[in-house]
């Protein structure tokens, strides 16, 4: 009895190691955990219940028996039907069951039907859940799932399919050792009823544990997956509300230059109109958090056509861009709101006007944009609050830490009377966009 035992302990150690490594790879951990699948999806669940329990079950057979805790048959075909339904349940039952109706000299003939319809009562127990999420709270520990009764008492039903899943792993358990006790060569089982209490006891126990550990496992990694989850839409709802503060303030402005100019110049107000709905336009195709910088340069130019506008020759532009640099892909909005800050903070304090220059470099994996201005700069005292002050360079800036955490740099550098520089420094995309994707 004590060796008997000892394989029990060992069954359960196997069916936890399984539960953990099978949702090591990425797709298995999506097939499993999904909770609506197509039919092609739940014949593909079933196989993978079947290459990772069938093992076991040939090894035993081919070992006469040496290794009967790699075994998880039962506890395989019931799993199938608890996670991914009847089909899955009834094609994963029948094919765990392969070896054993292949054994020679004496076919286990029994396992077939047998774990097929162990297959369909984990299925139906997935229906007979209240919720599905219930499947998942399954605890191993008995009692846990017996004080939910009387912790619960507003959701009884939810309590009681607790004690209802037990009893019908245990009773499933129950009708293989009552078959191996018949036919004891037509069906493998560890114990048959005619053994001690104790050791049919200890069956049913591991039985259990067998299936509910790995429920357990695979709840964890569940959360897991759906803590990531919440964490990502947390990330897009943070970036979303800073890109809608950004957009409404650019539209504010250039509004504010088009109601100055319709008594000036109604020609050129009219012509701000159709490049500013260019403008706007654009940004509704362009919803991603990404764009190539070419894209950003092309923006640029729009949004500088509007400014010249309202400037003339007050405001001039000059580039220096690396040609490598413009299929990358950089924050979207990055470049208007610091070209906005310098030609509004900067050169429009200016009688004479300035000139905005605009830089973008490659290099060590890193790509370097500078947009820098001849204005009137910062002082000194203000500078070291610069980022308190002002929607844009303040948006820029959170904007590239949720995006980068702390792989950018964002260096201000200005002078009263001289103008000021703003660098940012970020790692090249293909290093980080499948990271915020």
């Amino acid at each position: 009895m004590e060796q008997h035992f000892i394989t029990l302990l060992v069954k359960i150690g196997v069916a936890a190691s399984i539960a953990s490594f099978g949702v090591r790879s990425e797709a298995v951990k999506r097939m499993l955990l999904r909770e609506e699948r197509t039919l092609a999806q739940r014949v593909r669940l079933a196989l993978w219940f079947a290459a990772v329990f069938a093992p076991g079950v040939l090894i035993r057979i081919v070992t006469h028996g040496s290794y009967a805790a790699l075994d998880l048959s039962l506890e395989g075909s019931l799993l199938a039907g608890i996670t991914g339904g009847y089909v899955c349940g009834w094609v994963g039952g029948m094919l765990i069951s392969l070896p054993c109706m292949l054994a020679f000299p004496h076919p286990e003939v029994a396992s077939l039907p047998f774990l097929a319809i162990a297959g369909l009562i984990g299925g139906m127990l997935r229906d007979a859940v209240p919720e599905k999420e219930d499947v998942w709270r399954l605890s191993p520990f008995p009692d846990a799932n017996f004080y939910r009764v009387f912790e619960h008492r507003h959701e009884l039903r939810n309590a009681l399919f607790y004690l209802f899943f037990g009893s019908a792993v245990i009773a499933t358990e129950f009708l293989r050792q009552g078959i191996g006790t018949i036919f004891p060569h037509e069906l493998f089982t560890i114990a048959r009823l005619k053994d001690p209490v104790l050791l049919l006891v200890a069956v049913y126990a591991s039985t259990y544990f067998c299936i509910t550990l790995p429920l357990k496992v695979w709840n964890n990694t569940r959360n897991e997956v759906k803590l990531e989850e919440q964490k990502r839409l947390l990330i897009e709802a943070r970036l979303d509300a800073l890109a809608s503060r950004i957009n409404p303030h650019f539209l504010f402005n250039t509004l504010n230059s088009i109601s100055t100019l319709i008594r000036l110049n109604p020609e050129q107000a009219r012509t701000m109109v159709l490049r500013l709905s260019r403008i706007m336009r654009g940004r509704l195709r362009a919803q991603e958090h990404f764009a190539p910088l070419r894209d950003e340069l092309a923006f640029i130019e729009d949004y500088l056509s509007i400014e010249l506008v309202r400037f003339g020759d007050k405001l001039r532009v000059v580039k220096h861009i690396d040609p490598t640099t413009l299929d990358m892909l950089v924050p979207s909005m990055l470049l208007q709101p610091l070209i906005e800050n310098s030609i509004k903070h900067g050169i429009s304090n200016r009688i004479d006007g300035g000139t905005v220059t605009i830089r973008t470099a490659r290099g060590n994996g890193r790509v370097s944009i500078e947009v820098e201005d001849d204005g009137v700069g910062v002082p000194e005292a203000e500078l070291a609050t610069i980022f308190n002050r002002g929607v844009g360079v303040t948006n820029v800036r959170e904007r590239l830490k949720v995006l980068y955490n702390q792989d950018y740099r964002m260096l201000i550098d200005s002078q009263p009377g001289r103008g000021t520089r703003i660098q940012i420094e970020l790692p090249e995309p293909e290093i980080r966009l499948a990271a915020v994707s």
